[in-house]
């Protein structure tokens, strides 16, 4: 397996042909110059991709940030070699498209300790992994409440756990993203008393454009509760879902001068994945465009 893919990633060397641009740097804390800009998670688009037609996919479409996925086609895991990394973080030095970072299902809500420390231990790995792919740090997620603990000890147990990686991860100079997720804990309340134990400065919050957004006082009260813990990366679903009001987000984003990326976690399968990414894209544009 080793072999097979430390052959496929040199393959994708000898035969790519992206423009030579600078490497993104390690510094995820780094504040961006460009202003916000919309990249792509690999789920579900890109899932089914191999790092090659990644890159050549985000490229052609104008969508040049990617979040990869764990366990997906493009094979970017902790298991690589240091050799491998290298290789994989000169990639995305050559090409246009930057690497955001990783998408990982790593979760500290269990009520078994073990289980708990099995997902630090491995997001220290997938931290260390980014670091050396030249990336800028890790999503990981809330996943609900389990029935062993009480709300408040399981809020606390995430908190702490999320100090714990970030200060790992800080010297790494890779962010921890909190992707606003799980039954009952993508409620925004949740999130901010998450964040009220999860005070190191390098653990963030990633929006992620769920029902949740839109309960009780409505989008921009939710918004405001957690705004000012953001980190590098939103998740947001089609930009023409007109179940959830994207274009109202995207000017909540704008006002208060956001630098980071929008990023599109798809939901459905179109048959030609690029010309679908434009039209995102395009999309995208337009709000940013109303948004002023």
């Amino acid at each position: 397996m080793q072999l097979q893919r430390r052959q496929f990633i040199q393959s994708s060397i000898a035969t790519a042909s992206l423009a030579a641009l600078p490497s993104i740097g390690q510094a995820a804390m780094r504040p961006s110059t460009e202003g916000m800009r919309m990249g792509l998670v690999t789920y579900l688009w890109g899932k089914d991709m191999d790092l090659t037609e990644l890159l050549n996919a985000c490229e052609q479409s104008g969508l040049l940030g990617v979040e990869l996925r764990t366990e997906h086609k493009h094979a970017v895991e902790p298991t690589l070699s240091a050799t491998e990394r290298t290789e994989i973080k000169k990639r995305f030095a050559d090409s246009p498209v930057k690497l955001v970072g990783y998408g990982s299902n790593c979760e500290y809500h269990s009520d078994n300790p073990a289980d708990v420390k099995k997902n630090i231990e491995l997001t220290k790995k997938y931290i260390q992994l980014m670091h050396d792919c030249g990336g800028t740090g890790v999503k990981v997620k809330p996943n609900g409440f389990p029935k062993g603990l009480t709300r408040e000890k399981t809020i606390e147990q995430i908190g702490k756990s999320l100090n714990e990686v970030a200060e790992f991860g800080e010297g790494y100079g890779q962010q921890i993203r909190v992707e606003v997720h799980g039954k009952d804990t993508s409620d925004l309340p949740v999130i901010r008393d998450i964040f009220k134990i999860a005070t190191h400065s390098n653990v963030t919050v990633c929006w992620n454009s769920n029902p949740e957004d839109l309960k009780d006082a409505g989008l921009e009260a939710n918004f405001d509760m957690v705004k000012d813990r953001f980190g590098a990366t939103v998740h947001v679903r089609e930009l023409d879902d007109k179940s959830y009001p994207y274009a109202e987000l995207i000017k909540l984003f704008s006002k208060m001068n956001y630098e980071g990326w929008i990023l599109l976690e798809a939901r459905t399968n179109p048959a030609d994945k690029v010309a679908a990414m434009k039209q995102q894209l395009e999309i995208f544009q337009s709000y940013c465009k109303a948004a002023g």
